[in-house]
């Protein structure tokens, strides 16, 4: 809508219907709400002040609030007005085991039209430790499960050959959490379930994105990339034969410390990797 007054022509931003408001976010309309799931574990090797690593590999329950903003936020550039669908999101993590807090988090993801790349999706989190990121990706939509690939939590150590043992924390089995492939508990949490349909949405600060860290953990355990899958699933209840909404995902984020064995001059990745199963209420 226009405002006109004798010395300029304001835009005014006006929010729209409820319909209006979630019909604009594509791909990421479902993510609207609130979920919960008590199926998370985050693995994360952290610096040993003794020297070497200490692999902690937690579980956890997750309550995830997504809401929209009632209109896009304007990006004024030289020749158009991007219009940007946009998502607040906040997020508490809590371990199983004790209920202390473990993690929290708030950010946004955006819709992107009219945009110069090839990303059409943007993530921005704020990260209490000391770091934010920018990720950008796009989605895809599934007929029936997800294509959840196999991935490897085990760290990048160079060309040298390791000590005798250094990975033994990661291949000791755990009960419920697949420690060098998490995927496979996320398959673990599917099977049986009749998915009629998933909407997939991958992000990476690869893609033209990027991560600002404090000092201290630059210095200490440089978070370097980061990258995640969302997969919302559409589910056949067994019951009622109607359908619910699950999101289950995974993020990784690469950190860096101690030395390479074979190249001093670089340093062990580390990947720090979350899943969850969740169910939105």
């Amino acid at each position: 809508m226009l405002k006109v007054s004798s010395n300029v022509a304001q835009t005014i931003r006006l929010g729209g219907e409820v319909s209006e408001t979630t019909s604009m976010f594509g791909p990421l309309t479902d993510l609207i709400g609130t979920w919960v799931g008590n199926k998370g574990w985050n693995l994360v090797a952290v610096p040993n002040q003794k020297g070497g690593f200490l692999l902690l590999v937690q579980p956890y329950t997750e309550t995830l609030t997504i809401t929209p903003l009632s209109t896009p936020t304007p990006n004024r550039g030289t020749d158009i007005i991007q219009q940007v669908p946009t998502l607040l999101y906040s997020l508490s993590v809590h371990s199983n085991v004790d209920g202390s807090l473990l993690h929290a988090e708030n950010g946004t993801w955006l819709l992107l039209p009219d945009c110069p790349s090839d990303f059409s999706i943007a993530r921005q989190a704020s990260v209490p430790h000391g770091d934010s990121l920018l990720a950008l990706g796009g989605s895809s939509v599934t007929a029936g499960p997800p294509p959840i690939q196999p991935i490897s939590t085990l760290p990048i150590t160079g060309p040298g050959r390791m000590p005798l043992g250094y990975t033994d924390p990661y291949l000791v089995p755990m009960q419920g959490f697949n420690k060098i492939n998490p995927h496979a508990t996320l398959l673990d949490a599917i099977s049986g379930q009749t998915i009629v349909s998933s909407t997939n949405i991958s992000i990476s600060t690869a893609n033209q994105g990027g991560i600002s860290n404090i000092p201290f953990i630059t210095k200490n355990a440089n978070t370097t990339s980061f990258e995640a899958t969302f997969w919302i699933e559409t589910v056949r209840n067994p019951t009622t034969g109607g359908t619910f909404l699950q999101l289950q995902y995974s993020q990784t984020t690469i950190i860096e410390f101690i030395p390479q064995f074979g190249d001093p001059s670089k340093l062990i990745q580390w990947p720090h990797v979350n899943i969850n199963t969740m169910v939105k209420q």
